[in-house]
């Protein structure tokens, strides 16, 4: 299927790596000139390198902090009008909530909550006046499923997505879409130090703990950056048009519920 998105400008935040950077490379692959982001600027470049060498597309690596400020500027600054903006952000680690003090929760939202709405303020206008915008924002699966340990990751995406949800409502007119998507366990950096701590507090193999939690899916494997970044694609296409507000979960099969 032709996405129809060929020539259109997007930048993926967090980016350089796992699900954020399978988001960058399906954009790519479809025509779009990507900005993408990291902080570690040296394996930014090699990321950009390698995406551009994979799908022939213009990538601009920009190496910063996008839950600050100056990180968001020079987003903008490589890309003032986009036309897709992929919200993503490392999530707060996993720690018990007693354990969670003003400054670490400050944290967590401003990472998971404000950031994401900041750059939407700054690009959301400019998409309503060209008469099209796709907005993605990663969040995660334990949005509708929360997870101990995980709570202050969990609140704060579930206030980002109904936050969002009014403002989807309000730009939709104008052929710019919000949605999220909800991400399960996939075989990323973050899923594979998660199992490695557990296999260490449980004194077993890791190898051990990555079976356990493949039993648990009933796919019976971790998704992958790729299959992930594909289901962005299409929510960024001409023909997601009428999809907004939505969060699709990705989780191959795990939550229990109908809806």
């Amino acid at each position: 299927m032709n996405l129809g998105l060929a020539g259109r400008k997007a930048i993926v935040c967090a980016s350089s790596r796992g699900l954020g950077r399978g988001c960058a490379m399906a954009l790519a692959a479809e025509g779009v000139d990507v900005v993408i982001n990291g902080r570690d600027a040296a394996h930014l470049d090699m990321v950009a390198a390698d995406i551009r060498a994979a799908t022939g597309a213009t990538v601009i690596a920009v190496a910063g902090d996008v839950a600050t400020r100056d990180g968001q500027d020079a987003l903008l600054a490589a890309c003032p009008a986009p036309d897709i903006l992929v919200n993503n952000n490392a999530g707060p680690p996993f720690r018990d909530f007693r354990e969670l003090d003003r400054d670490k929760m400050l944290a967590g939202v401003i990472g998971n909550f404000v950031t994401p709405i900041e750059l939407i303020q700054r690009v959301i206008d400019g998409m309503v006046a060209r008469q099209f915008g796709r907005i993605v924002n990663i969040t995660s699966s334990s949005v509708k499923a929360p997870i101990g340990g995980l709570d202050l990751s969990s609140g704060a995406r579930a206030g980002l997505t109904a936050f969002l949800k009014g403002v989807s409502q309000s730009v939709v007119a104008h052929n710019v879409t919000i949605n999220n998507l909800l991400p399960g366990s996939f075989d990323t950096d973050r899923l594979k130090s998660g199992n490695r701590r557990t296999a260490e507090q449980r004194g077993v193999s890791l190898e051990a703990i990555e079976a356990e939690r493949r039993a648990a899916i009933p796919a019976r494997r971790f998704g992958s950056p790729e299959e992930f970044g594909a289901a962005c694609a299409f929510l960024c296409s001409a023909q997601a048009s009428y999809i907004t507000g939505q969060n699709l979960l990705i989780d191959g099969g795990a939550f229990p519920g109908a809806f």
